[in-house]
């Protein structure tokens, strides 16, 4: 069977990027105990990631690279910003551990919308936080397997994700 839209897709991979030094770093893997599992046109993964896989079967292999406007896209500078240092306290004091740099925090904005912030500076003041997709500005470079593919069942088309072998239960 053939990957196209609303088929249940299983992956195995690696995912690499360029470190510091020009070199591939390897940075997720997708093995057999933890393979990537989704539903091919729900995934919410970037599209070209999806295009790449379009049409491959069980079997299959893919080694491809994405460059960062067809993966997570450039860094936004706008998506780093100063917040006040106040705006992170819990039963009024801030948490000791939680102003890290490099830790990522789960915040709110003011639409009620879910985002990821990453602390990359703290003042007495204020705290940098980076709201880019950790692998923004990144060429991703992805070599892997394809596993299975088999038809969505309805209930999975209706909430839009996998139930059972590696997808939510419930």
């Amino acid at each position: 069977m053939k990957i196209e839209k609303n088929r249940v897709v299983t992956l195995t991979y690696e995912l690499r990027i360029m470190n510091e030094q020009g070199e591939p770093s390897l940075i997720e893997t997708a093995d057999n105990e933890h393979p990537m599992v989704f539903i091919f046109g729900m995934s919410g993964l970037p599209e070209q990631f999806e295009e790449k896989l379009d049409g491959l079967s069980a079997g299959d292999t893919f080694d491809f690279k994405l460059d960062a406007e067809e993966g997570y896209g450039s860094q936004d500078a706008e998506a780093i910003v100063d917040l006040p240092k106040a705006a992170f306290e819990v039963e009024g004091a801030v948490p000791e551990d939680m102003l890290e740099i490099g830790n990522y925090i789960p915040m709110t904005d003011a639409e009620g919308n879910q985002l990821q912030g990453r602390v990359v500076e703290v003042t007495a003041d204020t705290v940098k936080m980076d709201f880019n997709h950790p692998l923004a500005g990144k060429e991703l470079y992805f070599k892997g397997k394809v596993e299975k593919v088999r038809e969505a069942t309805a209930d999975e088309l209706a909430h839009g994700h996998v139930h059972g072998e590696g997808g939510v239960h419930h």
